[in-house]
């Protein structure tokens, strides 16, 4: 546990309910949620996955750090430390404290090397997270 921190328990490496939600989407909105997913999925062997909120979402060591939704006309990848990430290509939407999204549409998705470099910041953010809290002792 990490004080402080946003944790969702129940995780696992990979969770079928979450292939079985993502085929259930529209082709082409499940098509980029897909692709997303599995690249959020993709960054590192702790990563772990549950249905939250009605969305699939990633986590390490119970600490969510990204996820995808798809609505009626698009998909948002969301991260949840997303107001703290760099996002040079101004991609990030949202006004929250934390959270930011990234809008997909067909036809009119983001540049996939700028969103590829968020998930890799989002995931490497929340290891920095992790470890600042282990140093100060704040889990157990």
């Amino acid at each position: 546990m990490v004080k402080g921190m946003l944790l969702f328990y129940g995780g696992v490496r990979r969770d079928p309910a979450i292939d079985r939600w993502l085929d259930e989407r529209s082709p082409e909105l499940g098509a980029i949620a897909r692709r997303w997913f599995e690249r959020l999925r993709s960054c590192g062997e702790d990563v772990r996955e549950l249905m939250h909120d009605g969305c699939p979402t990633t986590c390490v060591a119970d600490a969510p750090f990204g996820y995808v939704g798809v609505y009626r006309a698009h998909v948002n990848v969301g991260f949840f430390h997303g107001a703290e990430l760099p996002d040079p290509a101004r991609l990030l939407q949202g006004e929250g404290k934390r959270m930011r999204h990234v809008k997909a549409r067909p036809g009119a998705e983001p540049d996939a090397a700028a969103l590829d470099a968020l998930i890799s910041a989002a995931y490497a953010d929340l290891h920095s997270r992790l470890a600042n809290a282990q140093r100060k002792g704040e889990s157990s």
